[in-house]
């Protein structure tokens, strides 16, 4: 079996097929094997793993997983893409494929039969166009994950580990935070990848929490609270909550929480911490209630 993150064993495979990348799927395919290898490294697979795949692409990255992982199921959107995979992975007998948006999958369902529903391990290069919406989802959808290993665009892998005060950090930020723990642990750059892409990229692995290490009354009105504070950057706390149609607070409550906590009305959102987020959706909880 080809080897797939050797460029030459790639470039075959697509003209095989006559593959055209398509730019709607954000598709750029790895065709490094030290930045394949570390992948499987850092998501720490073993033959007692289930892995699901998110965007196997040819199946660069699918071919190492098989090779270290007890089962993997690759989940692929791009209908073109299927009877490549079932050439490239002819070979191993431990792979699903399933042509379908990840978006749509039942990952809880499919942790309960393929692993007990025991935590499962999710390993992905994503499309950057819409890593933010597939990590949220994962997270919210609150199914059973021991880890997340992913390729994702530099920027946003400096976004999921930044700390309150630095451009980088955001919902995206605070959201990672309250559900894993975040390390980037391989910087990759364009040459990797066919067709190159425009920007630099890293992996980041995300250690799911056991637990949450903070406590608030509400998780769905915390990160609504949130969105509303990074809407509009620029603006002061008090006023991005309190200006937000989507959020039943107004001004003065805006003002009274922040003033409980002991911060000025005129500090922006930037500047707190997943704990005071979590305080101050608690405080504006009670005050709806009251």
């Amino acid at each position: 079996m080809a080897t797939l993150g050797i460029p030459q064993n790639t470039i075959e495979i697509l003209q095989k097929y006559n593959f055209r990348f398509q730019k709607k799927f954000g598709q750029n395919f790895l065709i490094d094997t030290h930045v394949l290898e570390k992948i499987i490294e850092s998501a720490g697979i073993t033959k007692d793993d289930f892995v699901l795949e998110i965007g196997p692409g040819i199946g660069t990255m699918t071919q190492y997983l098989c090779e270290n992982a007890r089962q993997v199921m690759a989940v692929e959107i791009d209908d073109n893409l299927i009877p490549i995979l079932q050439d490239t992975l002819s070979a191993y007998d431990n792979v699903t494929v399933v042509n379908q948006d990840i978006l749509k999958l039942d990952i809880a369902k499919t942790a309960q039969e393929y692993n007990d529903g025991k935590p499962i391990k999710v390993v992905a290069n994503l499309p950057y166009y819409i890593t933010t919406p597939i990590i949220m989802g994962l997270f919210e959808s609150h199914v059973p994950l021991e880890s997340i290993t992913v390729m994702v665009q530099k920027e946003v892998a400096d976004r999921m580990q930044s700390d309150p005060g630095s451009k980088d950090y955001g919902a995206l930020s605070l959201a990672v935070q309250y559900y894993a723990k975040a390390e980037i642990v391989a910087n990759v750059p364009p040459n990797c990848f066919m067709p190159r892409p425009n920007v630099g990229s890293a992996v980041i692995r995300l250690t799911c929490h056991k637990q949450n290490p903070i406590q608030v009354q509400d998780e769905k009105f915390m990160f609504r609270v949130i969105r509303a504070s990074f809407n509009q950057r620029r603006k002061t706390l008090q006023n991005g909550l309190g200006n937000d149609a989507s959020l039943p607070v107004t001004k003065e409550q805006a003002k009274e929480a922040l003033e409980q906590m002991g911060l000025a009305p005129t500090i922006r959102g930037e500047r707190l911490s997943l704990e005071e987020f979590a305080r101050l959706s608690d405080i504006l909880s009670a005050m709806r209630k009251a």
